[in-house]
């Protein structure tokens, strides 16, 4: 279900001199409606991706580190001037979820083992495991199967940890969170098959516009693409001596 219906930043709250407004894309606002359960940013490092996630999250009260609503734990980050000028419209709004950072995950796992040391049960949300004890990929693919149930989901690079058979696996959860109807999935990826998924819509951060796209004319898609069709011509190109 799709819960955000729409973001859009107030103009008069503009700072054009101050970090992100000074990125192409927040020069003059932002204004996007979302049409579908599952959407995808994706787009150029800097290009602004992270920073409409943490904006987002900020709106929604989510831990800025990773978490959700109710995690309330060291490394608190600050919001960025881009959440104090955004405006979210909702139908229902929830307020259940979770951000996911991959950089600050592991700030986010200790907090979980703090909690557990007087909460038994706290784990049982994360596979029964400790998040420290698990691989990386298997501590976000438990995350994701055993901490969802239903809100807003807002993922940063959540293919950071996950190997491609993994990633497949992630795609089968996102399908039955958004089935039930009880979930809605804000994701940035770099990953071309995150760009596949059934259904999505795919918007592309290309200077200062927000333009959806079809994930094959994504360049991170055509490049992963025409590099396993032919790597050898991209290391003809890449080494050679000029």
């Amino acid at each position: 279900m799709t819960f955000l219906k729409r973001m859009y930043t107030v103009p008069e709250l503009i700072q054009p001199q101050i970090f992100p407004f000074t990125l192409p894309l927040f020069t003059h606002g932002i204004d996007h409606e979302f049409g579908s359960d599952v959407t995808i940013f994706v787009g150029e490092n800097g290009a602004g991706k992270s920073t409409i996630l943490e904006a987002i999250a900020a709106k929604c009260d989510f831990h800025l580190a990773g978490g959700g609503r109710n995690q309330r734990y060291q490394h608190q980050e600050s919001a960025s001037p881009l959440a104090q000028a955004l405006r979210l419209a909702w139908f229902p709004k929830v307020t259940e979820g979770f951000f996911l950072r991959a950089e600050s995950f592991y700030n986010f796992a200790t907090y979980v083992d703090e909690v557990a040391r007087d909460d038994g049960n706290m784990l049982d949300a994360y596979g029964g495991t400790s998040l420290h004890h698990q691989s990386h990929g298997e501590s976000f693919l438990n995350l994701f199967k055993h901490r969802f149930r239903r809100g807003l989901f807002i993922l940063d690079e959540p293919e950071a940890a996950l190997s491609p058979q993994r990633q497949l696996a992630f795609m089968r959860i996102i399908h039955e969170l958004t089935r039930s109807g009880n979930a809605q999935f804000i994701i940035a990826t770099h990953s071309p098959m995150m760009l596949c998924y059934p259904g999505a819509d795919v918007i592309s951060i290309d200077g200062d516009t927000l333009q959806p796209i079809d994930y094959r004319d994504s360049a991170h898609y055509r490049i992963t693409s025409d590099f396993l069709a032919q790597p050898q011509r991209y290391f003809k190109q890449l080494f050679t001596d000029e």
